[in-house]
């Protein structure tokens, strides 16, 4: 396994064989909860960070797992050079995402509550970090109300009801917004989980 680092962000790469190859990141890089697989340039539309893995010449697979990205590769051969383009681009990636959030927050008003400060700062990542990965299970998380520290969200369209709703929650939301949002105490889904008309997958029938 060969560790590429830049910075602080550090990369592990292991080969899985001819094809295939897993980073290893040291931090979240799809936070939604579960998988995205992408098996084309055009299904990576939906995550910015496949789109730029796409980019590179060979590759014709990609499935993002929390802070893992495998990726397969159409010859047989050293990955080494396409190994470290795929690095670069996890890097670029995550770079992008904290600048943004960086500037997100300067553009606060200097008489902001703390509640209105956190409420930003989640709103920020649900539309950045969590909505584009559930966007692809035809999902989505709104905020609907910051009391102190805790915050209240709804799961919509595929996300409601879903089978997989708790471990998108306890292993994607959560897990998001406490990495840019420390200062959150408690994160409550308040979703009618019972009247969801069409979850992504269907829950378990006891």
């Amino acid at each position: 396994m060969e560790q590429i680092k830049d910075e602080n962000i550090k990369i592990q790469a292991e080969v899985l064989d001819a094809r295939r190859c897993r980073f290893k990141v040291d931090r979240p890089v799809f936070r939604a909860g579960g998988t995205l697989q992408f098996q084309n340039r055009e299904e990576a539309k939906e995550s910015p960070l496949a789109e730029l893995i796409f980019g590179i010449e060979g590759v014709t697979g990609v499935l993002l797992a929390f802070d893992v990205v495998t990726v397969q590769k159409e010859n047989e051969g050293d990955w080494r050079s396409v190994g470290k383009l795929v690095g670069k681009a996890i890097r670029a990636h995550l770079k992008s995402e904290e600048a943004t959030y960086a500037s997100t927050l300067s553009e606060m008003p200097e008489n902001a509550t703390a509640e209105d400060t956190i409420r930003a700062k989640v709103e920020h990542v649900l539309e950045t970090q969590i909505n584009p990965s559930v966007a692809g299970h035809g999902g989505r998380v709104s905020l609907l109300d910051i009391k102190g520290s805790v915050v209240y969200i709804k799961m919509g369209g595929g996300c409601q009801g879903c089978g997989m709703a708790s471990v998108t929650l306890k292993q994607g939301i959560e897990k998001s917004i406490r990495h840019f949002v420390p200062e959150v105490s408690e994160i409550l889904d308040v979703t009618d989980h019972h009247s969801g008309k069409n979850p992504y997958y269907a829950p378990s029938k006891k």
